[in-house]
Formats: structure tokens, C-alpha cells, sequence
């Protein structure tokens, strides 16, 4: 039928399925990579403690019926062959139904993943993936034209995205309605990018046009998404370069890639539809009744953006269908990081030989510049940034962490850059103390070459060894 789809989005279709499952590639390999010292049988947060107390109906996952680190693996690496088969068009090779059946695949690893991922997998742009995931499912292949309501659908995921983000901000910290919050943002971020240093040292003025431009592009762009081309085409083209404007100021994981590939599923490509048959009825019916479904589960997350007490990043159903977002509501002045230590001494004492574990991504040693990971996600990096914030944050995993090092526990150090000592020496104590981190002026940096200054604030986990109780303050 005429009305049900838009053969001119075609070219849209091919280049948002492809991109997605991009995505679903770093999102698997992320998973596949870093998932036996974060939440393995051994992991910080072990997978099968949690389904232990947690039913299916509120967590519904793969692992809730079994689990095993060989069968996580697996799972995982079969989401990486999958979502690499999606990005090569595979998809175009099978008939509708069994195109539709390939992406539920990654969906159902995915959410089996996230479901049992706890605070490992808290971050936002994991249910996003998941809400975007879904509604690819329906998208269809080369036998339809893309129907018009999972187009819309799309849309409406973007809208809510961006427009969420921009109300939090303007209810939240008074820094966005001051427009100053750029002068803190690109220096206490969860993880800066390589060019962070140099967006923070952009001129004060050239920061508040930043900050009122964000407010633009969150809060009265989304809206013309829903008018007619080119307009809606230029207002996700305008996301496009606002998105790619994040993505060289820092490293958020695949969150600015996500709301690129939504972005670019608004867009008219200007080419030719092929020809292609009526989407068979039982197609229609599908696509109808699921659109249906996600708009009645809409009404929470759309009564929670217009409240007051709008809430960031959350999910009303355990599917991860509809979903609220949202960035940034407050803004940290000062960066504060956690420096994890080790030595070899049978007493510890100030004057010990203190060894500096180096975390990949996050802030350590003043004079290493920050590298650029993004979209993939180094997630105890992430996590070590909230820990810095507060003690409550790393109450479940923290003590975990430590007794790991001082096991020398080979999965949890490759989530590290570096250990200071060798494979068969284990640290006799571990201590963790507070920084304050700042970046270097321009004339600091020509002097000593370093990016950052640090100043050290407290302990933050006294010298720990594994016969000793773990304490933090």
C-alpha cells in the first residue's frame, strides 16, 4: 500500500542498518572483551550472584537460564559475527522474515547482556542501542520499501534523545542557563579525548556561543524533525555535526554514533528507490501492531520529560523498549581521580616503594595525553570517574577491584594499561588516594610537557592487603 511505506528512503534504510550494526560490533566486542573480570564467575560482579536474587521477569536474559563464562563468550563473539554479517548486507540476501529474524539475533544477545550487566551496563546509550535495535528488526530488506511508522518511530527516538537532554540541562545545573558550563565541562568529563585539553582552552565567549548552541540543537531542532523535506533532512544533518562536534571534545562510548545513525535515518539521500513489490500483508500487520505497542509504552518516558522531576537515563520496561535520556544535568568545577598503588614492602609506610597502577582511558599520570577510544567503551574507566565522585559509587565493585590486584589477577590487569609489577610478583598492599586534577595552562604545558596537574586531596582506601578487611572513606 502507498500509504504504509517511503521508497524514497531506501538509500536512508541501507546507510542507518549498516551503521547500526556497526554499532552492535564495538557494543559485542566491548562485551566479549572485557566481560570476565567485570562480571564473570571470577568478575567483580559476578553474572550468577545477580541472577541468583534477580527473577527473569525483572532482568529477562539468556543467562537467566544459564551460565557460564564459556557460554557469555560465546553469546558474545556470536554477536560480533552477526552484527559483522549485518554490516555487509547480509540481510539483503534473505527473505523478509528471515532478515527480520537475523536482527532480533544481536537484540536478544544484547539484552541479554545488558539485563545481567548491573552497574557495568547502567550507562544510557545501552538502552538506547537496545530501543533502536528493536525497531530495526522492522525496518525491512530489499524486498519493501521502509514503512513509514517505523520511520517516524525512528525519528521519535531522536526527538526524545536530544530534546530530553536539553530540558534536563535547562532544569538542572544553573551553569546552562548562564551559558558557562563549557568552561568546566571538557576538563572534569567522564573521559577526555586527545582534543579535550584544547576545546577547554577555547576563548570564555567562544564557549557560551557552545553552550547556546547546544540549547538550539537540543531543544528547537528535534521539532523539525516532523516537518516536511528538506527541512527535516537539514535539521538531522544539523544533529549530525553537532554529534561529531562531541565526538572530537571527548570519549562517551558509542553515544554520539547511536544519535548519528538515528540522525542519518531522517535524512532524504537524494537517489533513485528500486522497484520493489507491496509489503505483504502479514508485514503490515506486524509493523502496525508493534507501533502500536511502543506508542502505548511511550507514555511514561513523555510523562517523565515534561515533569519537573525529570529523571536522566532510565527504563520503564525490562525490555528496553522506550526509554528516557539524558546528559550532562550537572556539571562538576573540579576533577577528582582515584590513584591505585601497589607495593612489594612487608610494611607499608609513606616511604614505601608506592607503584602506580596506569588505567587506559581515564587520567593518571599528568604527563600522558589522553587517547581517543570512543565508541568503544573502556567501562571500569567510566566507572572509576563516578568512584572519584563519590565512595557510595564504587561500594559494590571497588573492594573487588583491589583484591584482584593483589591477586595479580591476569583478566582484571588486562583491563589496565599497565601493572607495576611482574606476572609472578603480586603486591603485598594496595592504597588508593584522592587527586585533584587540572589541566596545565599553555605556558605549563611548553615547561613540562604535562596536560595535567595534580594535588593530592585524602586516602581514599588505606594500605590493603588480602588478610586485612577493606575499608574505604
Amino acid at each position: 500500500m502507498d500509504w504504509f511505506t517511503a521508497p524514497e528512503y531506501w538509500l536512508s534504510r541501507l546507510v542507518f542498518q549498516r551503521a547500526l550494526a556497526a554499532v552492535y560490533l564495538v557494543a559485542f566486542l566491548t562485551a566479549a572483551l572485557q566481560f570476565r573480570a567485570l562480571m564473570g564467575e571470577r568478575g567483580m560482579l559476578p553474572v550468577p550472584r545477580f541472577v541468583a536474587r534477580a527473577p527473569f521477569r525483572q532482568a529477562p536474559s539468556l543467562f537467566q537460564l544459564h551460565y557460564s563464562d564459556r557460554f557469555f563468550a560465546a553469546c558474545a563473539w556470536t554477536g560480533c559475527a552477526v552484527s559483522a554479517g549485518l554490516a555487509a548486507g547480509v540481510d539483503s540476501l534473505l527473505p523478509l522474515w528471515g532478515a527480520m529474524l537475523l536482527w532480533v539475533v544481536p537484540w536478544v544477545l544484547y539484552l541479554s547482556i545488558v539485563n545481567v550487566g548491573q552497574t557495568w551496563y547502567s550507562f544510557g546509550w545501552e538502552s538506547l542501542l537496545l530501543e533502536v535495535g528493536f525497531l530495526a528488526v522492522f525496518l525491512g530488506n530489499d524486498e519493501v520499501a521502509p514503512p513509514i511508522v517505523v520511520l517516524f518511530l525512528l525519528r521519535w527516538i531522536l526527538f526524545r534523545v536530544e530534546f530530553g537532554a536539553g530540558l534536563i540541562k535547562m532544569r538542572g545545573d544553573a551553569c546552562w542557563r548562564s551559558l558557562t558550563c563549557l568552561d568546566y565541562h571538557h576538563e572534569t568529563q567522564p573521559m577526555p579525548g586527545p582534543l579535550s585539553w584544547f576545546f577547554h582552552h577555547l576563548p570564555r565567549p567562544l564557549h557560551r556561543v557552545e553552550v547556546a548552541a547546544n540549547h538550539v540543537t537540543q531543544l528547537g531542532v528535534p521539532v523539525l524533525l516532523f516537518t516536511p523535506q528538506p527541512i527535516a533532512s537539514a535539521a538531522a544533518a544539523l544533529m549530525v555535526v553537532t554529534q561529531l562536534w562531541l565526538v572530537l571534545s571527548g570519549n562517551f562510548s558509542w553515544l554520539n554514533w547511536i544519535t548519528i545513525v538515528l540522525a542519518l535515518s531522517a535524512i532524504e539521500f537524494p537517489a533513485d528507490p528500486p522497484s520493489v513489490p507491496d509489503a505483504p500483508l502479514w508485514y503490515e500487520v506486524v509493523v502496525l501492531a508493534v507501533a502500536a505497542l511502543l506508542a502505548f509504552l511511550s507514555y511514561h518516558p513523555v510523562v517523565n520529560m515534561i515533569s519537573r522531576r525529570q529523571v536522566m537515563n532510565r527504563s520503564f520496561d525490562p525490555l528496553h523498549l522506550v526509554n528516557t535520556y539524558g546528559a550532562f544535568g550537572s556539571v562538576s568545577r573540579v576533577r577528582y581521580e582515584v590513584v591505585v598503588e601497589g607495593t612489594l614492602d612487608d610494611t607499608p609506610r609513606a616511604t614505601s616503594d608506592w607503584r602506580e597502577y596506569e588505567f587506559k582511558g581515564k587520567p593518571g599520570d599528568p604527563r600522558r595525553w589522553p587517547r581517543q577510544f570512543a565508541p568503544y567503551h573502556l567501562r571500569l574507566d567510566w566507572l572509576m570517574w563516578f568512584a572519584a565522585l563519590s565512595p557510595a559509587y564504587a561500594g559494590a565493585w571497588f573492594g573487588a577491584l583491589v583484591e584482584r590486584l593483589l591477586e595479580n589477577d591476569r583478566d582484571t590487569l588486562k583491563l589496565l594499561r599497565r601493572s607495576p609489577f611482574p606476572p609472578d610478583t603480586p603486591p603485598r598492599f594496595v592504597r588508593a588516594r584522592l587527586f585533584r586534577y587540572r589541566y596545565t595552562t599553555w605556558q605549563e604545558l611548553r615547561e613540562t610537557g604535562a596536560c595535567w596537574e595534580r594535588t593530592y586531596v585524602r586516602e581514599y582506601l588505606p594500605p590493603t592487603r588480602l588478610d586485612t578487611p577493606m575499608r574505604r572513606g
